[in-house]
């Protein structure tokens, strides 16, 4: 299986958005698809009956395409501002290990 990291995704997705000004449009399409899990989840939980149109899995992949777009045109360094996130909150919510420290003695 092919595996990747943030930042080549972040890397992938310089490639096809390359400008600030994209930073508008691409928050309107993640509130959309973050609505398309809400949609997701209510039809996994009975609620909401499934036309077979959609997945969690494919919503929520839509949801972090669109999230590492901005992040990626508006120069953040995602895997660096989450390990330093991650840290503060284990911190904050007395939570061990944080990432950091999971990172650095897994064996994947």
């Amino acid at each position: 299986m092919l595996t990747f990291t943030i930042r080549q995704l972040q890397s992938y997705t310089r490639t096809k958005y390359n400008k600030k000004e994209f930073t508008n449009s691409l928050f309107m399409k993640l509130v959309e698809e973050v609505g398309e899990v809400a949609e997701a989840i209510n039809k996994n939980d009975g609620r909401k009956k499934d036309d077979g149109l959609s997945s969690l899995a494919d919503e929520l992949a839509d949801v972090i395409h669109y999230a590492v777009a901005i992040a990626t045109i508006n120069d953040i360094d995602l895997e660096q501002i989450i390990l330093a996130k991650d840290q503060v909150a284990s911190k904050k919510y007395n939570q061990s290990p944080n990432l950091f420290e999971y990172l650095a003695n897994s064996n994947d």
